[in-house]
């Protein structure tokens, strides 16, 4: 029953009707077995597997709904050291290894004509998201693993497949091409009925940040600076998502789905997050905090309170003698935090990530910072302050050069989108997680950390995988 229940959140009503139908169906004798790609014949069915994708991946006390400390060796969450171990990030290979097989089948259906005397346009729409959401898989597994065993609707065979490792040009070029169909079919917006789906704007932002990743390690192909400025000025210009103004409502239950909000991990009544109290330990148990000496060097401004949790009654975490809690996923009410519920979203991709990417690659791309890339930055750093001038993170300016500019950029990125899975991927592509981690960790430090290794059962099951340099078998 939990992927029906996914599809209260991620899809319309009318598509619940359909899964309460769709349950009774499940209980009558099978005549005969049915091929996965054979099931997806209406688009509702078609839809169900979209929910399952994202029900691999976000799940309460698993995965992204409880995995944030897979990223704990980044310098903003309390408790990483740098030792990576041989299993590390295990959990997240599975879940989106499922996520895709799951969205290669309703691929393949569709391709195979399965869903006759649906419009076109309909279907259209269905491989938007289709493509989108695997897309954002690989996405995820590349930057984590390196280069991927590729399965896709072609080659899917979840019981015998043994495939080898594609090279990264080939993953990237998969994502690529997804993101590239995925935003020609998605629609610019959704009913309020279906809210939390991909859009043209949430495909081009995403296909943005592929090609700013592209462009920095392990890649390294500048030509993809001129892209991503381009894909995220295009998204900019269509005006469909903007900054909430006042830093405090970002993550506000009001503000979960838009304007800022561009796709998420989605969280109702019906299919709730992990309990609150995992953000706090200044009010809770803290599972996740923030990290004391990242935290000293977060710049004194609205954001800081906003996006951290400093003080419980009047009394600093200091004086408590804790570590900082994450308020940003602590914005339910009173009455949901104390019954351990919560209804927040954890953003995938926010309108000021896609701010951040246009400034920083249209620097890189035009040899120091061009106008729309000072108002681009200058729009997160104004609102972080409060729209009021501050010594303490001043606004960006054209005088900088290249470097500077994209120093600034890239410590813009490290206080706005904190706690949101981009920091480590930050720190990876730009090569300076061993410069800014933590001296007393600095030991620690190896380019194999870089990657994470590939699931010691997943080489044992496959003798053509290869494990990353650095860990075991």
């Amino acid at each position: 029953m939990k992927i029906f229940i996914k599809l209260l959140k991620y899809f319309s009503l009318m598509v619940c009707a359909f899964a309460i139908t769709s349950c009774e169906k499940l209980e009558e004798e099978p005549s005969n077995f049915m091929e996965p790609e054979n099931f997806y014949t209406t688009p509702a069915q078609v839809e169900s597997a979209f929910a399952a994708s994202m029900n691999s991946l976000w799940v309460p006390w698993a995965n992204y709904g409880y995995t944030m400390h897979t990223f704990n060796h980044d310098d903003q969450l309390a408790g990483g050291n740098l030792v990576i171990g041989n299993n590390h990030g295990s959990d997240l290979w599975a879940a989106h290894y499922s996520a895709i097989s799951n969205l290669n089948a309703a691929i393949k259906a569709i391709n195979n004509g399965n869903l006759e005397g649906t419009p076109q346009e309909d279907i259209n729409i269905l491989m938007g998201q289709a493509k989108f959401l695997r897309a954002y898989n690989y996405f995820m597994l590349v930057r984590m693993f390196g280069p991927l065993p590729l399965i896709t609707e072609d080659n899917e065979d979840p019981y015998t497949a043994e495939i080898e490792r594609s090279p990264l040009v080939d993953v990237y070029g998969l994502i690529e091409n997804d993101l590239l169909e995925a935003f020609q079919k998605l629609p610019p917006s959704w009913p309020d009925a279906q809210k939390g789906r991909p859009t043209i704007d949430g495909a081009k932002g995403m296909l943005a940040k592929v090609y700013l990743t592209m462009a920095t390690y392990p890649m390294n192909e500048p030509r993809y600076y001129q892209l991503a400025a381009d894909m995220a000025k295009q998204v900019i210009d269509a005006e469909r998502y903007f900054l909430v103004e006042d830093v405090h409502q970002v993550f506000s239950v009001n503000a979960k789905y838009g304007p800022e909000m561009m796709f998420s991990f989605n969280s109702n009544y019906e299919d709730m997050a992990t309990d609150p109290h995992i953000w706090t330990e200044l009010n809770g148990w803290g599972d996740f905090t923030a990290d004391i000496l990242w935290t000293e060097k977060f710049p004194n401004q609205p954001r800081k309170d906003a996006y951290l949790e400093l003080e419980l009654d009047g009394e600093s975490y200091l004086e408590l003698g804790r570590s900082p809690g994450i308020r940003k996923y602590l914005y339910d009410t009173d009455e949901d935090f104390n019954a351990g519920r919560s209804i927040v979203n954890i953003p995938i991709l926010r309108f000021a990530d896609v701010l951040l990417i246009y400034a920083e690659a249209a620097n890189m791309a035009n040899g120091g910072p061009t106008e729309g890339a000072v108002v681009a930055i200058n729009k997160v750093i104004d609102r972080a302050n409060g729209h009021v001038e501050n010594p303490e993170a001043p606004r960006a300016t054209l005088d900088m050069t290249q470097a500077e500019f994209d120093t600034r950029v890239i410590e813009e990125r490290n206080w706005e989108l904190s706690f949101e899975f981009d920091r480590w991927f930050d720190l990876v592509r730009k090569r300076i997680l061993k410069e800014e981690s933590r001296e007393d960790i600095q030991q620690n430090y190896s380019d194999d950390d870089l990657l994470f290794p590939i699931p010691e059962n997943d080489l044992r099951l496959n003798p053509l995988l290869e494990q990353n340099p650095g860990y075991g078998l």
